[in-house]
């Protein structure tokens, strides 16, 4: 066996899953934990939350492969984006459709694993989701909003996991989510503006225009606001709204970074949600675990 060719391949694979680059998990990852403790009102099942951290390790992988099969005509043109294995040539698009086929059936073995019917029905949608979502650049005026779903699907399989059934908070959660999702994909589609300009994709940063930094600050509001009302209702205290004020300060200071619309504040923005995604789980976590709220 020609070892070196191996290790190049998966190396090649591992860039194409974009492992070497978390923060897409990370992502993804803050707004299912978030449903996890607020389903089950603090207690999480620990078998729950490990098939979904590493659900969340395989379909975020899985996206990026099909997102870059998608976009193989389109990276070649973006200076960001040129290198990338599939673009480069250096994977082929069988190769990738194979890996994304792979990662999906893992994902979904997860699921089986679980032994729920309404978790594994709504896997469903969510691989659509997970698939369809990099064509939709193509043709909506805000596909971040499509992202925020497929990012977000996590929520109401996680309230069905506790529950067995996906009560009105597990939505509102997920309207939360699609906001947040608008705003920092808004900012990651300011750093590539101008290349998406030329190659004819559709984007919020473009839609938005002189009005997306505002637009990004109204999303971070409307994030904070439903999140917010999601505690309120479930009697949450101080602890959780000093997580969300910790995030409202980060989206503050992300304020002075986008206004500017440089290339590198907007990315820096972009990659330090996930403290804001941090702050409003431990604000989560804390509260049931230190003040007990919500549990009676």
């Amino acid at each position: 066996m020609n070892w070196p060719a191996i290790k190049e391949k998966l190396d090649l694979y591992e860039k194409l899953m974009r492992l070497d680059k978390p923060i897409g998990i990370l992502l993804l990852l803050w707004p299912t934990l978030w449903a996890l403790w607020l389903s089950s009102l603090g207690r999480p099942d620990w078998i729950v939350v490990w098939v979904f951290m590493l659900g969340t390790v395989l379909m975020r992988s899985a996206g990026c492969v099909i997102n870059d099969y998608a976009d193989r005509d389109f990276d070649c043109h973006v200076e960001r984006t040129k290198e990338r294995p599939l673009t480069a040539g250096r994977v082929t698009g069988r190769e990738a459709l194979l890996l994304f086929a792979v990662l999906c059936l893992l994902s979904f073995i997860l699921v089986l694993l679980l032994g729920n019917r309404l978790v594994i029905w709504l896997s469903v949608p969510a691989l659509f989701l997970a698939a369809s979502y990099p064509y939709t650049k193509r043709f909506f005026a805000i596909p971040q909003a499509y992202l925020g779903i497929a990012f977000g699907f996590g929520i109401p399989m996680a309230y069905a996991a506790h529950l067995d059934s996906v009560p009105a908070e597990a939505w509102w959660l997920l309207l939360g989510n699609i906001f947040w999702a608008v705003a920092y994909d808004t900012e990651y589609a300011m750093v590539d503006r101008e290349d998406d300009l030329k190659i004819g994709i559709k984007t919020s940063a473009i839609t938005f225009g002189r009005f997306d930094v505002a637009a990004v600050m109204l999303c971070y509001a409307a994030t904070l606001v439903i999140i917010g009302g999601v505690g309120y209702r479930l009697h949450l205290g101080w602890l959780f709204f000093a997580g969300l004020a910790t995030a409202a300060g980060i989206f503050t200071v992300h304020y002075t970074w986008i206004r500017g619309r440089q290339r590198m504040p907007c990315f820096k923005a972009f990659l330090h949600n996930n403290y804001a995604g941090l702050a409003i789980f431990v604000g989560i976590a804390g509260d049931f675990l230190v003040l007990g709220r919500g549990l009676g």
